[in-house]
Order: C-alpha cells, then structure tokens, then sequence
C-alpha cells in the first residue's frame, strides 16, 4: 500500500485521495462494461458497518449481495447452495398457497424456522441462477474467504484496500478506509451508479435492435404484398391475351383458313362433286 500512502501522522496513515479517485474512476469504468454485458455483480460486505450499505444499493440494481455470513463453497460448492435456495423458494410457495394448513403446529413452526434462518444469509442470493461475472468485496481481509472462492474459479475481483491489506490480491483495487461508513457509502454509491448507467445503456440498445426488428419485419410484408400484386397483375394479363384469339384453335391454326371462308383450292377430278367438269358432269 505504500503508493497509496500520502503521508503518516501518529501512527495514522493518510491514503492519497487522488490515487483513490484514479483507482475508483477505473473501477467504475470495468463495472459498467460488465453490468451493460448483462452479467451478474455480486456485492460482499459482512462487516457491521457495510451491511446495511451494500444491501442497499445491491437492491437499488437488481444485484445480488452477502451482507451476513460468507457461506463457505458459496461459489466453489455454487451447485449445493442453489439446492438450499431452491429448498427455502419452495417451502416460502408452501406457506403462501396454504399448503402447510394439513401439517401439525409443531412442524409448521419447524419450517418457518428453517426458511427465516435460510433466508437471512442466502435471500441477497435467491435470483442468482449461476456463479456471478464479477465480485465487489468491502475489505478483502475480512472476506478473505470470498476472495480466495473467486480467485480459484477465475472471477473477477473489485475491493475497497485498506492500508492493512494487500492491493494485489484484487483484479481492481480502490484505496480507501474500509472501517468507515461514510467512505464505504460513497464508494458503493458512485459504483452503484455506474452500474446503473450500464443497464441502462443495455436497455437502450435493446429497445433499438426491437425497433429495427420491427421495421424489417414491415419491410419484407411490404414487399411479399408488392410481388403478390404484381404476379397477379401479371397473371390476368396473359389471361386477357389467351382470349383475344392468340389461343389454339383461333387464328391460323388448323381448319383456321377453310373454317373462316378462305380461298378454296381445286380436289384432282374436277371443280367439284356436285357440277364441274369431272366425270359425269360434262356440258350436253
């Protein structure tokens, strides 16, 4: 941390807040990209002071978030805990389509124990349906555990650093007092709107490909309505040529000039049966 360090009085160190407004504007910039990817941030704050903060404005974006006890194998063991989820989702459907009406007392108690205690460290977790793009740690000392979860699956990582903790051990470190909350508040606000800026920019471009989507799709009826027309537009003009005489049968076809009262030609034998001068039909 001794980069980050400006000075020491007492025994006091003092961080450099221009390498901490450096390191949070980078941050933030890393955090929108994700957000506006559509990928999952999930926010880990278990100190007394962070909790109410990061679950706060982990709700304010529709984030995911552990503000009372990191869960060992939350993300290494991520497939067991979605059982447990899956087990407290079921039995908060039981309770409110009444289902538990038939059971005994003692067993509904039992099993509104169980979802209150389930839901009190995993409901920040409940929508997450797969293990998070990113983590945003207050102080990576205290939550070691997570930290050394995400390293091993290769997520990346975000934290608030202390002057008692190691920068390195994060993907992105932000230099800051992680003990009090004032600092913690505007730290995971400025992030927080970050974030929000990119869903936001998500769901514009989602509105702009649906809109393009919809023209194209007028476009081609458009079209498919104009070649219909013209085939059939074409269709009645052969139909109407067909009919004035182009036809077989009308014209020069067969029996076309005999049918019509042509020039007749002569039949070997005479002018004609009836009374040329063929065989019995000479002049007396």
């Amino acid at each position: 941390m001794l980069p980050y360090i400006f000075a020491e009085k007492k025994g006091i160190h003092i961080i450099d807040l221009n390498k901490t407004t450096e390191a949070l504007q980078e941050t933030a910039a890393a955090l929108k990209q994700i957000a506006r990817s559509g990928k999952k941030i999930l926010f880990v704050g278990t100190k007394k002071q962070a909790k109410d903060i990061v679950s706060e404005c982990a709700q304010r974006v529709n984030m995911p978030f552990v503000t009372e006890r990191w869960l060992g194998g939350m993300l290494t063991n991520f497939n067991t805990v979605r059982k447990s989820v899956k087990k407290m989702q079921s039995i908060e459907k039981m309770l409110g389509d009444g289902s538990f009406d038939s059971v005994t007392k003692k067993e509904r108690l039992t099993l509104t124990r169980d979802k209150e205690k389930m839901e009190k460290v995993l409901g920040g977790i409940a929508q997450l349906g797969r293990v998070p793009a990113a983590l945003f740690i207050v102080d990576i000392g205290h939550e070691h555990i997570a930290l050394a979860e995400a390293k091993r699956l290769n997520i990346t990582t975000f934290g608030v650093v202390d002057t008692n903790c190691d920068p390195n051990k994060v993907d992105f470190s932000i230099p800051a007092n992680d003990d009090a909350t004032k600092s913690i508040a505007i730290i995971t606000n400025y992030i927080v709107a970050s974030i929000a800026e990119g869903l936001a920019e998500r769901q514009a471009a989602k509105d702009e490909d649906g809109d393009e989507t919809v023209n194209e799709g007028d476009n081609d009826k458009r079209a498919a309505r104009l070649e219909a027309e013209a085939q059939a537009e074409g269709g009645r003009g052969r139909g109407g040529r067909g009919a004035a005489g182009t036809g077989p049968g009308a014209g020069r076809g067969p029996g076309g000039p005999g049918a019509t009262g042509g020039p007749r030609r002569r039949t070997p034998g005479g002018a004609g049966a009836g009374g040329g001068r063929g065989p019995g039909g000479g002049k007396r």
